[in-house]
């Protein structure tokens, strides 16, 4: 099951420049999720469209992303604003539009690794669970979520969706179908790939809108991560018709790749 490709998020989406600043790509709808184009997919177009904008050179180390409008599938076009800060610092704004306007933007931070007196450590270990081998497949519905058909998801901890369980989480190895390598962008996909925090609550979906999304990412991947990764995904409260969920991505050794938190609309 473990993956190492080249093959990146702007091949898969075709994402081209079309002038200075601009760029363009296309979703078809394999990549649908509840209610239009996957929210992750959105994401990873603008965190690669923020890295192009300044020359490759710098890693992603956040994303604020807000969705403005229902996205469709098809076109979307990006604009892309860098602001320097200093030498190793950048912040690019990105905005994705479509015929009916924009749809999301997003303010992508990306530093230069450098030399620091604080040691290296993480805040929080992989949990101990299953090798991805040993995990039984699931599968998302995909005439429910056409998107499910290009996740491998071995769940490996805490209950399933729609269960009426007790408890507000999911733990699962996932990887991407077409493969992809391991990066901010495709990581962007995979912090999406769960249904949200409160299904394994639920026994039939109930449409949960993201409203925003951020992500922190841990490495700067000159050492390269591979898939399958070990996503958590864990609901820290949900009432007043908003829910939140925190994800945590972690690689088969064990380090954190990136956490990022979601704020959801629960609309059933």
């Amino acid at each position: 099951m473990k993956q190492l490709t080249n093959r990146s998020v702007a091949d898969e989406f075709a994402l081209g420049a079309t002038g200075p600043g601009t760029w363009q790509a296309r979703v078809d709808r394999t990549w649908r999720g509840w209610t239009g184009p996957h929210g992750g997919v959105l994401a990873a177009l603008l965190v690669e469209v923020a890295r192009r904008a300044t020359g490759d050179e710098l890693p992603v180390r956040a994303v604020d992303l807000r969705f403005l409008g229902r996205p469709v599938d098809g076109a979307f076009t990006f604009s892309a604003t860098p602001q320097p800060i200093g030498r190793s610092t950048a912040v690019v704004d990105v905005v994705a539009r479509q015929e009916s306007g924009p749809v999301a933007a997003a303010s992508i931070t990306l530093g230069r690794t450098a030399p620091s007196s604080v040691p290296d450590r993480t805040a929080r270990p992989a949990p101990g669970v299953a090798a991805a081998e040993s995990c039984a497949a699931f599968r998302l519905p995909p005439e429910i979520v056409p998107v499910g058909a290009h996740f491998d998801i071995r769940p490996a901890a805490g209950p399933l969706p729609l269960t009426a369980a007790a408890d507000a989480w999911m733990c699962a190895w996932i990887a991407l179908d077409p493969p992809m390598a391991t990066d901010a962008a495709t990581l962007a996909i995979l912090a999406d790939a769960l249904p949200p925090g409160i299904f394994p609550t639920l026994s039939a979906p109930i449409a949960v809108p993201t409203v925003a999304f951020s992500m922190h990412v841990h490495t700067d991947f000159t050492a390269p991560a591979s898939q399958p990764v070990l996503v958590r995904a864990a609901n820290t409260g949900t009432g007043g018709g908003w829910s939140v969920d925190d994800i945590d991505i972690w690689d088969e050794s064990g380090r954190l790749l990136v956490s990022a938190r979601q704020t959801r609309r629960v609309l059933g």
